[in-house]
């Protein structure tokens, strides 16, 4: 396997390993595989499989300069014990009329830990394997998730030092509890004064500076990246696609062969590209639905082949999804041009520049194996609540745009194709705000207090993960412009 950027020539390609370490190509693009894998999948053998059998499988596709060896150390190590259910990523009964794909059973109970905790141990073996020398700096911008899970996933991994930029009061309190009392001597986070755009802007932009490459390089450092723009943690997503289908095929709700949709809570649009990647490489997938918050602009782009993001930018209740810029939207849509790393070019330098761009007509065409809509946040709330009174199921609100959006779909089209809502967090780290759904009250204190109070009115026992929250702060809050960033990482680094 080879993989090239999404705005260059094949000319200068990297191993899957190079590319894991690198993270984001030098020239702003995103690393995709030259020639997409085409497995001989058995899907009747293949469901027969446990998910750590199937993990191992789907890593072997992409990543096949890591030996048999090493590639079954990594998946031992990503999904063991820590996960407090041993499905990995469990299937929910069916709920008014719909199935959850519970991503959230590891331990920062979000959809992230799925691949953030293979990341780690796929790069210290792409490092042993590359014989690099240098410290790999982790550098992502977050918009709540992610860095949770990649300083848990990191926390002390020799080697590594991790940089967590976070929007400055755009994360939820839960989430951010959760950075604060994560250990680790390797981790750091910043609070960025905008929102996640702005942070996620500024780290590309200095990944993409040349002269602070050069610099990290003097002092033995060198960037990677934690977010879905690193390839190693895009692949990793694609398992549990497949997962869910062998669940669904095991209980007999479907027949091998027969076609299901997903329903995918979507911001930088690394969750949904995975399940494209899982339909080219054979599972039988109807329909992607790609679910937004009232920052719709993937909604917009679907219906109309425009990409704008000159449009306000709403801090929501679902805050993982609170994004503009969409990163991944690359990767497919390089896919769907086949491979016109020009026009791909074109098209991102567009939308900074302009804030907008129209696709082609041919390549918009290819996008049908998509659907969208979008949840505001009183039909958020509407959701949580309609499901929970129906069958006493609680989403989170993330979760509750998928559901809110699938449900609209099907009324809409009368597709009665089985539905899997993928359920990305655990409604326990958005406490406040389910609590407010289902109980039409505000929490009394936010934060620690809102667990035992939602707690309380489920009567249920909240995931194992969560005790963490409950642990001493290890670091505070400190907060940038955007423009001090750069600095900021220099202090940090000791690079002056």
């Amino acid at each position: 396997m080879q993989y090239r950027s999404t705005r260059g020539t094949t000319d200068q390609t990297l191993s899957s390993s190079q590319a894991v370490i690198q993270g984001l190509a030098n020239d702003g693009g995103l690393f995709v595989p030259v020639d997409f894998p085409k497995p001989n999948i058995n899907l009747s053998e293949f469901v027969k499989l446990t998910y750590q059998e199937q993990a191992r499988q789907v890593l072997g596709w992409f990543f096949d300069d890591y030996s048999a060896e090493q590639l079954d150390q990594i998946v031992a190590a990503a999904y063991g014990d820590h996960w407090d259910d041993q499905t990995i990523t469990p299937v929910s009964d069916d709920h008014a009329g719909q199935y959850y794909l519970e991503l959230f059973h590891g331990p920062t109970l979000a959809f992230k830990d799925v691949a953030l905790q293979t990341l780690p141990h796929l790069m210290t073996n792409a490092i042993k394997l590359e014989k690099v020398d240098r410290k790999i700096v982790i550098l992502t911008a977050t918009s709540g998730d992610t860095g949770t899970a990649s300083m848990c996933g990191f926390q002390d991994v020799d080697g590594t030092q991790v940089i967590v930029f976070y929007p400055h009061n755009g994360v939820a309190p839960i989430q951010l509890k959760q950075m604060f009392t994560q250990p680790g001597d390797n981790l750091n986070i910043v609070a960025v004064e905008g929102n996640f755009d702005d942070a996620q802007t500024y780290v590309k932009q200095i990944f993409n500076d040349p002269d602070f490459r050069e610099q990290l390089l003097i002092h033995h450092d060198q960037f990677s990246s934690a977010n879905s723009m690193n390839i190693g943690r895009l692949i990793p997503q694609i398992t549990y696609y497949f997962n869910a289908y062998t669940q669904l095929v095991q209980r007999e709700v479907i027949q091998v062969g027969d076609k299901v949709n997903f329903s995918v809570p979507t911001g930088n649009f690394g969750d949904i590209l995975a399940g494209y990647y899982a339909k080219k490489l054979g599972l039988p997938i109807n329909k992607l639905i790609c679910a937004s918050d009232s920052n719709n602009v993937l909604t917009d782009f679907f219906k109309t082949g425009e990409y704008d993001k000159r449009r306000d930018f709403n801090v929501t209740i679902s805050p993982s999804m609170d994004i503009l810029v969409s990163s991944n939207l690359e990767r497919l849509l390089f896919d769907a041009a086949d491979q016109d790393y020009e026009l791909i070019s074109q098209l991102m330098d567009q939308l900074t520049t302009e804030s907008h761009y129209q696709l082609p007509a041919k390549v918009y065409d290819r996008l049908s194996d998509f659907a969208a809509g979008f949840a505001s946040e009183d039909e958020i709330r509407a959701e949580i609540k309609r499901v929970f009174t129906a069958d006493h199921y609680a989403l989170d609100p993330h979760t509750a745009v998928g559901s809110y959006v699938a449900h609209q779909y099907q009324k809409e089209t009368g597709d009665s194709t089985p539905m899997i809502v993928v359920a990305t967090a655990s409604p326990y780290k958005f406490p406040e705000t389910v609590y407010q759904a289902l109980n039409d009250h505000e929490v009394e204190e936010a934060g620690l207090p809102a667990i035992k109070q939602l707690e309380k009115y489920l009567q249920t026992t909240p995931p194992a993960g969560i005790q963490t929250v409950f642990g001493p702060d290890h670091r505070t809050e400190t907060v940038v412009k955007p423009a001090e960033m750069k600095a900021k990482i220099s202090d940090i680094l000791d690079l002056n």
